[in-house]
C-alpha cells in the first residue's frame, strides 16, 4: 500500500533529530556522507521512526561523472515503499540493453528485456536529481535533520566505542554530534572509516578510466555502447543533454595522453566514434577531463562497536557494470532492516552491525569477483594490446544464445541478493 507522503512526527518513544544530552548533541543515527547509501539510510530509519542526522561536506549534490544508473533493483524498490510514481515524475531514460560494437560488428552484451518482474530497463538519472528526491522524501520525517556545508573531521569515542562525529562547517568551526550509532557512507576517501582505524583488502586494478562530455544532437544514434577497436575502448552513454564519454586507459595512461598532446586525444576519439568527430573539439583543455583512479577493495571489518561503514565506504566497485549505485542503496535497506528495531527500543549491540556484515558481504564479494575477472581477463589484456581477436569470445557466444544476453543483464540490474524492506519501513 503507497505510504502516506505527508510530514510525519516523531513516533513515540523516538528522539528528536538533535536533542541536549549533557551539553552536547546527540540523535538516534548519525550519518557522514549524503550519496545514495546515506541518504537512503537516512530516509528509511527516520520513516521507521529513529531520529537521524545526515552530514554532507558539501552545499549541493552537483558533481561531475557521478554514477547515474537507477537499476531494476532499486526502481523495484521505490514501488515497495510507495514511491515509485513520484519518482516516475523525474526526468530520465530509459535503456533496454548494453551494446558493443567493434569492427567486426555490433554485439549485444546484456539485454534488459530478459529481466523477471515489470522493470525490463535500467534508468539514466543524474544523481543530483536522485539525491534530491531521496532528501525531500526524508524531510517529510520529523525524526530526520540534513546539515550541509558540515565537513567531517574525525570520529570521537568513548572508552573505545565510537560514539559520535567532529565536524567542520562553513565558517571553520567544529562541533560534535554524538549518536547511539554511527554511519561511515562518506564514499571511496572515507573520512570516518580511516579515523576509526577500519583497514581495507586491496585487490587493486591496471585500469583508469577518462571521463569527459561532448554534447548530444537529434541525429545521434541513442543508447550505452562500448567501442572496442584496436586496443582502445570507448564507452558513451546517452543522457538528456549529452554523452558522458569514457576512454579506458592503463595506470598512468593520463599522463602519457597529456605528452601526446590534445589533439591526438581527440583524433583518438573521433577515430572509434566517428560521428562525434565534429564536436571533439568541446574538449578545449585537460581540465575539460576527469581522470577516475579505479579501484577494487572492501573493508576487512565493515564495523567497530558504535560505528557501521556502508556503500563504498566499506566497498569501493569499478565503474565495469555500473552497480555501485545499486549495491550502496541495497546496504542501506539491509541496514535499516536490521538496525531500525533495536535503534528504537534501546537495543543496539556489536551483534546487530555483524548481521549487517554477514548479510551484505557475500552479494559484494560476488560483484567484485565479477569485476576482477572482466578487468583482469578481457579489459587489461585488451588494453594493453593482447588481444587475439577483434572481437572477444564473450560478445561471440552471447550473440550465437542470445537468451544468455539475460545473465550479465540480471547480474548488472538484480544483482546477487537484493533488499526488501521489512514491513515497519514500508
Amino acid at each position: 500500500m503507497p505510504v502516506d507522503r505527508a510530514v510525519r512526527p516523531a513516533v513515540s518513544g523516538s528522539r528528536e533529530p538533535l536533542g541536549e544530552t549533557m551539553g552536547s548533541s546527540h540523535t538516534g543515527c548519525l550519518i557522514a556522507g549524503a550519496g545514495p547509501a546515506g541518504l537512503m539510510l537516512g530516509m528509511l530509519l527516520a520513516r521507521a521512526g529513529v531520529a537521524t542526522v545526515v552530514l554532507e561536506k558539501h552545499d549541493d549534490f552537483l558533481r561531475d561523472f557521478r554514477g547515474d544508473t537507477v537499476h531494476a533493483s532499486t526502481l523495484r524498490l521505490m514501488g515497495e515503499l510507495g514511491l515509485e510514481d513520484a519518482f516516475r515524475e523525474l526526468a530520465h531514460q530509459h535503456i533496454h540493453e548494453l551494446q558493443v560494437l567493434t569492427d567486426d560488428g555490433t554485439y549485444t552484451l546484456a539485454d534488459f528485456r530478459r529481466l523477471p518482474g515489470r522493470f525490463k530497463h535500467i534508468t539514466f538519472l543524474p544523481q543530483s536529481d536522485f539525491l534530491t528526491f531521496l532528501l525531500d522524501e526524508a524531510n517529510r520525517f520529523g525524526t530526520f535533520r540534513f546539515l550541509r556545508n558540515s565537513e567531517v573531521v574525525a570520529v570521537t569515542t568513548d572508552r573505545g566505542r565510537v560514539n559520535g562525529l567532529r565536524y567542520r562547517d562553513a565558517d571553520g568551526e567544529e562541533h560534535e554530534i554524538h549518536a547511539d550509532l554511527t554511519v561511515a557512507a562518506d564514499g571511496r576517501r572515507s573520512v570516518v572509516r580511516e579515523s576509526a582505524g577500519l583497514e581495507s583488502r586491496v585487490f587493486g586494478s591496471a585500469l583508469d578510466i577518462l571521463w569527459f562530455r561532448l554534447s548530444k544532437r537529434e541525429s545521434d544514434p541513442g543508447g550505452m555502447v562500448g567501442r572496442l577497436s584496436g586496443s582502445q575502448l570507448l564507452v558513451r552513454i546517452e543522457r538528456q543533454n549529452h554523452w558522458q564519454t569514457a576512454l579506458a586507459v592503463c595506470k598512468g595512461g593520463y599522463e602519457e595522453l597529456r605528452l601526446q598532446g590534445l589533439d591526438r586525444f581527440r583524433e583518438t576519439v573521433a577515430a572509434l566514434s566517428p560521428f562525434l568527430a565534429d564536436r571533439v573539439h568541446e574538449v578545449r583543455t585537460w581540465d575539460d577531463v576527469k581522470v577516475l583512479d579505479v579501484q577494487i577493495d572492501r573493508l576487512r571489518q565493515w564495523w567497530r562497536p558504535g560505528l557501521l561503514c556502508i556503500g563504498d565506504a566499506a566497498h569501493t566497485m569499478s565503474p565495469i557494470m555500473g552497480v555501485g549505485i545499486n549495491l550502496a542503496v541495497q546496504d542501506a535497506v539491509a541496514a535499516a532492516n536490521i538496525l531500525a528495531e533495536p535503534l528504537r527500543n534501546g537495543t543496539l549491540g556489536d551483534r546487530h552491525l555483524r548481521r549487517v556484515q554477514r548479510r551484505r558481504l557475500p552479494p559484494t564479494a560476488v560483484l567484485q569477483r565479477m569485476q576482477r575477472f572482466l578487468q583482469t581477463r578481457f579489459l587489461e589484456p585488451w588494453i594493453r594490446g593482447e588481444g587475439r581477436s577483434s572481437t572477444p569470445l564473450l560478445l561471440r557466444i552471447l550473440k550465437r544464445l542470445p537468451p544468455l544476453q539475460g545473465v550479465p543483464a540480471r547480474a548488472m540490474a538484480i544483482g546477487p541478493r537484493p533488499e526488501h524492506p521489512v514491513a515497519s519501513l514500508r
